[in-house]
């Protein structure tokens, strides 16, 4: 007899927990199906160096944590019942430049204003007005981020007082419609022209629009400009004990609702009978059945291309196939990731230093060019290692838990191309990437850091070097991609990971897609795993739940009058 679920889940990463909690909470029972030895996915925290550096823990993938206080996840699963505790990050930014200026942002507006105006009076009061406009704006898509895209009423139920203001501030006239839609077309390097003077204020904020992973010249990636609104509101945390805190407590929830979780699973493919996924195969060969649905955690081309067969798809979509492989663009940029063990705090003896600069994210980023280097090199398979710029965080001046007394961990992003170009064919999975490479390039990085931190080498207790290879291969991601798909405007909302898959359903009955290759995409959010929850809910309960939306959206909407009134 084949074990059978409600549900079963392909991967364990923290939107699958996530969907798996609001379906347990409805009655559904959930197995989840983890590839690795933890779940997780990009969310965990883990001892890696054990041998070197015991009780040294480190976030091997995802660290600072905004998005997900723009949603309700946290209070609606009632995580810090479940051991999850948020830690506030302020300042949130500090980035050091050649010429012995630096960017230091605080949680509070004015206090960063006043940093900024140290150096530029008319940036400080720019930078002010820059913030307010992305937080309207942001204020205006919350609601459209916690909503299936294609879904008028949940989305309409998201609007309060606040947020049609929000929306109306932004988009209430024709030109101010026009405006905004032109910055979404545009390149964030061209609104910060458009706004600022000063290199050592564009630089730290390219770095942080580039987060989303293409250069700072690419057009319609001008979004990336919330990345920095957002840390002043809602502020930028991170959990106790390390993003894999996040998952626990996500694991423990799941648990006590009697959701299964089993690792060391890989699904290697999804059972399909007459247009219907019925259930899964893992490696080895049990097989799962799902009576109700199957729900992807991993993104689109995964899932289709390598787990289903092709005349299944063809029978109820003839042109999936072609577009999941020829659509969808990963433009080659992923992550050489360094952990470090330390003996003592880092030091930027040149920047006025004191030790709570360091508590938020360390951007090395010396100006717009220099992070345009970083990111446009890439995507032509050069390793931008000449003259790194990098994202480093030091997370235990936050988080002492995370190495034993006195001694700190440093978590370094670099971004780096996935296939190298000239190299095709050798190297791990054909990359171009080896121990002896990878090694070479963390060098560089170090070095650089260096040059701000003299102190960093002969701290290093032990390091740890992920290759883009190798990230690829840990989190399953296609092409490293930890997003899955880029976050660029044609990959998002309707689109994302393509229009006929946007809403978290497929053409395959009972077939789910949740995880970060959905909207709203990548990051540390949980909305992509409770859109999908809501999606499968409706369609499995079409009058009740959309009766619930209705009566859910016309309450908090009346609150929200009675609220302001």
């Amino acid at each position: 007899m084949m074990p059978e679920y409600d549900v079963v889940i392909i991967g364990a990463g923290h939107n699958g927990l996530v969907c798996a909690a609001y379906l347990l909470k409805a009655g559904y029972s959930v197995l989840l199906l983890e590839k690795r030895s933890v779940p997780g996915g990009a969310a965990t925290t883990e001892e890696c160096i054990p041998d070197q550096a015991p009780g040294f823990k480190f976030n091997l993938c995802a660290i600072d944590h905004e998005f997900i206080h723009l949603g309700p996840v946290v209070e609606e699963l009632e995580l810090k019942k479940y051991g999850l505790e948020y830690l506030d990050c302020d300042p949130v930014a500090f980035c050091p430049h050649p010429d012995g200026k630096y960017f230091l942002a605080h949680k509070s507006l004015e206090k960063t204003c006043a940093e900024i105006a140290r150096y530029s009076e008319r940036d400080a009061q720019k930078y002010a007005e820059f913030t307010h406009y992305w937080q309207r704006a942001l204020g205006a898509m919350i609601p459209m981020f916690n909503a299936p895209p294609k879904s008028i009423i949940d989305i309409a139920g998201n609007y309060d007082i606040t947020k049609l203001k929000d929306l109306f501030s932004v988009i209430g006239s024709p030109t101010k419609t026009l405006d905004f839609v032109r910055n979404m077309m545009t390149s964030a390097e061209d609104l910060l022209t458009e706004w600022f003077d000063s290199e050592f204020l564009k630089a730290p904020l390219a770095r942080l629009a580039s987060e989303l992973g293409a250069p700072p010249s690419q057009k319609t990636i001008a979004i990336g400009a919330i990345m920095m609104a957002m840390r002043h509101n809602p502020g930028m945390t991170r959990p106790r004990g390390g993003t894999g805190a996040l998952v626990q407590a996500l694991v423990n929830l799941v648990t006590s609702k009697g959701g299964v979780i089993l690792t060391d699973q890989q699904v290697e493919k999804v059972l399909i009978d007459d247009a219907k996924a019925v259930g899964v195969r893992v490696a080895g060969g049990v097989e799962y059945r799902a009576k109700y649905g199957v729900i992807s955690n991993i993104d689109a081309q995964r899932l289709f291309l390598r787990m289903t067969d092709k005349s299944d798809i063809d029978a109820v979509a003839p042109d999936l196939w072609e577009r999941l492989e020829r659509r969808i663009v990963n433009n080659n940029e992923t992550i050489l990731k360094i952990d470090l063990a330390l003996d003592e705090p880092l030091h930027f003896p040149y920047h006025d230093h004191k030790d709570e600069y360091l508590i938020g994210s360390i951007l090395i980023a010396d100006s717009v060019a220099h992070v345009e280097q970083a990111h446009s090199k890439c995507t032509l398979g050069e390793i931008p290692d000449s003259d790194p710029s990098m994202y480093v965080v030091m997370p235990s001046a936050l988080d002492p838990t995370l190495a034993p007394p006195g001694k700190h961990t440093v978590w370094i992003e670099f971004f780096a191309p996935y296939q190298i170009a000239g190299a095709e064919g050798t190297g791990l999975k054909g990359t171009g990437w080896t121990d002896e490479l990878k090694n070479k390039v963390a060098d560089r990085v170090v070095d650089k850091l260096a040059t701000y931190a003299p102190n960093v080498k002969q701290a290093t207790i032990a390091r740890r070097v992920e290759s883009p290879a190798e990230l690829g291969e840990r989190l399953g991601s296609y092409k490293g991609n930890y997003y899955h798909i880029d976050m660029t405007l044609d990959q998002m909302v309707f689109f994302r990971p393509l229009p006929e898959l946007a809403n978290y359903k497929t053409p395959i009955e009972n077939l789910f897609l949740t995880g970060a290759g959905t909207h709203p995409g990548g990051s540390i959010s949980g909305m992509p795993g409770r859109n999908c929850a809501r999606v499968f809910l409706q369609t499995k309960h079409p009058i009740t739940q959309t009766l619930r939306d209705a009566r859910d959206s016309i309450k908090s909407t009346v609150e929200s009058v009675f609220k302001i009134g």
